[in-house]
């Protein structure tokens, strides 16, 4: 087996991945916010600030770096899921950015989209459902057993909405991400898979600084990726019974957004309020 694996206990090995994830997020962040910038692709934040969108392909780009420089070092089976880490980091994250270059505030949510495409109004939102769903239900089918194609494929798809829906506030997908990130790690302790999520959870903690202080915006091109890391480590580290009871917890938020608005839920809670606001300039 490699020497990567067998130089370094598994908790060893997940804060090496956290830290190059942090080193290279850092390392891109500066230079792709200018890119940015001097495309003018730019949005005012909530304080009226003209500030960069989509700054969220940085998670992308440090992610699959750090899979490319670790990949050599990697036994068979886990270069697999490396590469469809990577695929799914790069589609999602692709569909995500079409969402911010394109889109338009006149449809929302996941129902309202549906709803156009079936009145022959194609949506970016809806060619995210569209493509998002079809690109799950493939990971879906490569990564295990073919009964469970059904619950992976739900899975992966309503995670990367679930991130989406919490990107209306600086931060908040950024914690949503980490808290979601936590408990997989806590669920599927000593899996190796793991160790890519742990890359994208260092991108996010080097990341979240300019996003609290709402310097920029990850957009859907972030939201996407995030979601799709944790929907697909999801569907290779949970045991059976908790992956459903994660899919229920997916499919109750999905309902309770369609109904009421997050933001106006979040801000009812003192505990989730102050947990929402922690760090950010909002007052």
């Amino acid at each position: 087996m490699p020497f990567f694996i067998t130089a370094f206990s598994f908790p060893a090995t997940m804060v090496f991945a956290g830290l190059l994830g942090v080193l290279l997020t850092r390392l891109f962040l500066p230079g792709l916010m200018g890119m940015i910038v001097e495309a003018g692709f730019v949005r005012p934040n909530f304080r009226g600030e003209v500030i960069p969108l989509g700054v969220g392909l940085v998670f992308s780009l440090a992610a699959v770096a750090c899979i490319v420089l670790l990949y050599p070092f990697l036994p068979g089976q886990l270069q697999f899921f490396a590469l469809a880490f990577c695929l799914a980091l790069a589609a999602f994250t692709c569909l995500g950015l079409v969402d911010d270059v394109w889109g338009s505030r006149a449809t929302s949510g996941l129902k309202g989209h549906l709803k156009s495409l079936l009145q022959g109004r194609l949506t970016t939102g809806a060619l995210k459902a569209l493509a998002g769903g079809t690109l799950s239900l493939f990971l879906a089918a490569v990564a295990g057993s073919l009964v469970w194609v059904p619950v992976n494929a739900l899975t992966l798809a309503l995670s990367v909405n679930a991130i989406n829906l919490l990107d209306l506030r600086p931060g908040r997908a950024g914690k949503g991400f980490l808290l979601g990130s936590f408990l997989l790690f806590v669920a599927g302790w000593g899996q190796w898979p793991l160790v890519f999520l742990a890359v994208l959870t260092g991108s996010v903690v080097a990341y979240l600084a300019v996003d609290l202080k709402a310097r920029a915006m990850m957009g859907d091109t972030g939201a996407n990726a995030l979601g799709a890391a944790m929907g697909l480590t999801a569907v290779w580290v949970l045991p059976d019974g908790v992956k459903l009871a994660y899919l229920g917890l997916l499919i109750a938020l999905h309902v309770v957004a369609e109904k009421y608005s997050l933001t106006s839920l979040i801000a009812r809670s003192p505990l989730l309020d102050r947990l929402d606001r922690w760090g950010s300039d909002r007052q």
